[in-house]
């Protein structure tokens, strides 16, 4: 009973102390971020009907979902993912809007994954959503945007892996497949099982070039000249669109300076059948999971009644946070802050140094002395919560400060301190 008491459930953790301090840290640095590009928050709900995740809406399936029920017997779920909540929200309160929505969030996402695959069933996303832009500079600048974020999170190395759902879709074309033996082609270069796709194509009754591009597919990647030769397998005007809006994405990102942080995966094709063009994963060192997913979406609110295009991306926070921490890329901390000891005779003087360092902007603990504690284990007590000094009231009137590496140690008069 205890054991339950203080554990948590698997795929959930606390998350404290420092490590919490740099999480939120990172959050705010990169809402910073999607503010200077012009997007504005929004909040939608932990959990909603399950008719705005379900498989229509090509989001989480439904046995990893976290169902329960109203009172009315109405079937709800934490949400699974973020971007059909905010479809549904643009749908309402902006159904008439025809020029770019732009629109951020962040909060948790909920997934019942598999006992022991040591994956998170609560996960922190951040992300945006340009809605009612269907260009090619939208989908650079949604990209861009990712990279600036990035950036501002400390990360320095990681490379965005862009994909067309077009392309691939186009190779099928040419199949001229069922839809089952599609969806076959699809889970196989969703796990990127390429061996299992040649084993399983080499069977099907279709043109030999057809089946020489499909089994080409995972050579295609790479820096841009991938788009190169991936133009020349193919006629299919449905390929060569997708091709060539990649290279107006690419152009535009040029602009930027940021052609060492993108790279070509042809074959790739993400998660969810909401996407309808671009896609993009986000990869690094030290973790084997993509640390930001996103793309372009534009059939999804015209399920929810709003004929819209769109394009988004979700940071998933706690991946980038592992990266940070692996990397060994130092977390500087921005506020200096100062533990303030005293007895009780000298409160009134300990309140009024504390919120004159407050006024400063320096973060100011208090703590009461106690006999059973001596100068060094507030020492040790300071450096442990990162305070980078240490002010004990000697009097109502003075004051001994202690610096954290031991460069300061002088007596001041309360009035004479200069922040």
């Amino acid at each position: 009973m205890r054991e339950t008491m203080l554990s948590t459930p698997e795929g959930i953790r606390d998350v404290y102390g420092l490590e919490c301090e740099r999480k939120h840290f990172c959050i705010a640095s990169m809402q910073k971020v999607l503010h200077l590009y012009g997007y504005k928050d929004i909040e939608t709900p932990t959990f909603e009907y399950f008719g705005i995740f379900n498989s229509d809406k090509g989001s989480a399936p439904s046995n990893e979902m976290y169902k329960f029920f109203d009172r009315d017997n109405n079937t709800l779920v934490l949400r699974p993912d973020f971007t059909p909540s905010v479809a549904r929200c643009v749908a309402k309160y902006f159904a008439e809007e025809e020029l770019p929505i732009r629109l951020c969030y962040q909060g948790k996402t909920f997934a019942s994954m598999k006992l022991h695959q040591g994956k998170l069933s609560e996960i922190t996303q951040l992300g945006s959503e340009l809605i009612n832009d269907d260009s090619s500079a939208a989908d650079a600048e949604t990209i861009a945007c990712v990279i600036d974020c990035l950036l501002a999170s400390g990360l320095t190395k990681f490379q965005i892996e862009i994909g067309e759902v077009d392309f691939f879709k186009g190779l099928l074309e040419d199949a001229g497949l069922d839809a089952q033996t599609e969806e076959r082609i699809k889970d196989y270069i969703q796990i990127k099982n390429f061996f299992g796709l040649t084993e399983y194509i080499s069977s099907l009754d279709i043109p030999e070039s057809v089946r020489h591009n499909l089994d080409n597919l995972s050579g295609l990647f790479g820096g841009v000249d991938v788009l190169d030769r991936a133009l020349e397998m193919t006629e299919n005007p449905r390929t060569r669109e997708a091709l060539d809006r990649l290279r107006k994405v690419y152009k535009a990102l040029s602009y930027y300076e940021y052609e060492k942080y993108i790279s070509f995966d042809l074959s790739m094709i993400n998660g969810y059948d909401y996407y309808t063009g671009i896609v993009f994963s986000g990869y690094t060192y030290e973790t084997g999971n993509p640390i930001v997913k996103g793309g372009r979406y534009n059939t999804l609110l015209k399920q929810f009644g709003k004929d819209a295009p769109s394009i988004g991306f979700s940071v998933y926070v706690d991946e980038l946070m592992n990266s940070l921490i692996r990397q060994d890329i130092p977390y500087e901390k921005k506020t200096d802050a100062a533990l303030i000891v005293y007895v009780i005779e000298h409160q009134d003087s300990a309140l009024r140094l504390a919120k004159r360092l407050r006024d400063k902007g320096v973060v100011a603990q208090l703590i009461r002395k106690s006999k059973r504690h001596d100068t060094e284990e507030y020492m040790d007590y300071a450096d442990k919560y990162d305070a980078g000094k240490v002010y004990i009231l000697l009097d109502e009137k003075n004051v001994r400060i202690i610096s954290a590496d031991r460069s300061v140690d002088e007596e001041r008069s309360i009035e004479s301190l200069e922040y």
